[in-house]
């Protein structure tokens, strides 16, 4: 039997801990933004601007025409890009936080930092083809000389949320839904997670947002913000469609223990006003925020409660700037900025 990361004493670290880089895949498919993928790339450019400020940032792309073009687009936002690094990964689509390797790292001389290679089907087999997403973590492992590790089973980057203290949060409707692991119990899937991302504790939340197409991911829903405080939104009118659920996670995230048997800090973030293009209700959420090292780059959409959520997240970094980006455009591909990126932790390569 090989050993597994947590055997061999690896971790995936919580996301404010210090980044060498964040991941990116360029975005490409116009199914993912019909009609509006042009629109995408300001804002997106700004988001790897503000990245840049504080680690590298690589990108893979699929020809050298399309690096071509993003060192354009680049270069005309003012981004250094000498903080910018490109990788000939060849991606059917932009999530990089669910396709994208899982960093896990331990504090030894000799492979400090491994990568996890899961099993990617966009969502429960929504948006073939997804070959090219399936294998990046392998190519990302190969191209840094990084030992890497095949569970062998389903797992989304956005469905899982660490602490990292030995604690993930994650939710029923995503990863136990029929369309990702049907063979698996509840306690088999919770053994992958304890073995293959060295955690010792999960914590179950029910139901997702509505207009979100990944069944629940919980970075739409609740973010750790410290090893014993979580952020989670809450929408007030309750004429708001995701007003009773995020009631339920509420209520579920007050009740829950840590390892070390203190409940967990619960602060509110607001919900926008539901947000529908072309009569689609889009999955606009304030929780969508990601931690650089530079930055906290939050979602906003031109919405009264914009600025209640960024003072929120504000209060709870108050080492970093924390920073909103108009998500407008790039939340029609019902994701925003944690979904596209994914970090990888400072150690050695090799």
């Amino acid at each position: 039997m090989v050993a597994t990361p947590k055997q061999l004493g690896y971790h995936f670290p919580a996301e404010w801990e210090r980044h060498e880089a964040t991941w990116l895949s360029w975005p490409h498919n116009e199914n993912t933004w019909p009609g509006k993928i042009e629109a995408i790339f300001d804002i997106y450019c700004q988001f790897i601007g503000h990245l840049v400020k504080g680690e590298k940032v690589r990108i893979n792309v699929c020809s050298p025409e399309m690096q071509q073009g993003a060192e354009q687009r680049l270069k005309a936002a003012g981004v250094d890009l000498h903080q910018v690094e490109f990788f000939l990964h060849p991606t059917n689509d932009a999530w990089c936080r669910d396709h994208g390797p899982a960093f896990v790292v331990r504090n030894t001389q000799i492979d400090r930092k491994v990568i996890v290679d899961w099993d990617y089907n966009a969502w429960g087999g929504k948006y073939p083809p997804h070959d090219l997403d399936d294998v990046i973590p392998t190519k990302t492992a190969q191209s840094l000389g990084l030992p890497c590790f095949h569970p062998g089973i389903i797992m989304e980057g956005g469905s899982v949320e660490f602490n990292g203290a030995g604690t993930v949060l994650t939710t029923k409707a995503c990863l136990l839904n029929p369309n990702r692991n049907p063979s698996l119990s509840q306690r088999q899937i919770e053994q992958y997670l304890i073995d293959f991302y060295g955690v010792e504790q999960i914590l179950w939340l029910e139901d997702g947002i509505e207009g979100d197409d990944t069944d629940g991911h919980i970075d739409d829903l609740t973010r750790f913000v410290s090893t014993d405080t979580v952020v989670t939104v809450v929408a007030e009118d309750k004429s708001h469609p995701d007003y009773a659920v995020l009631q339920r996670n509420r209520k579920a995230l007050t009740q829950m223990k840590l390892l070390n048997g203190t409940p967990l800090t619960v602060i509110d973030l607001p919900m926008p006003a539901p947000f529908f293009m072309e009569g689609q209700m889009l999955p606009c959420s304030y929780a969508n925020f990601y931690i650089s090292n530079a930055a906290v780059i939050v979602p906003i959409f031109n919405d009264p409660q914009d600025e209640i959520a960024l003072e929120q997240l504000a209060a709870c970094f108050k080492d970093r700037d924390v920073v909103g980006l108009d998500s407008r455009d790039i939340i029609w591909g019902l994701g925003s900025f944690h979904c596209l990126s994914q970090q990888e932790p400072v150690g050695d390569h090799g």
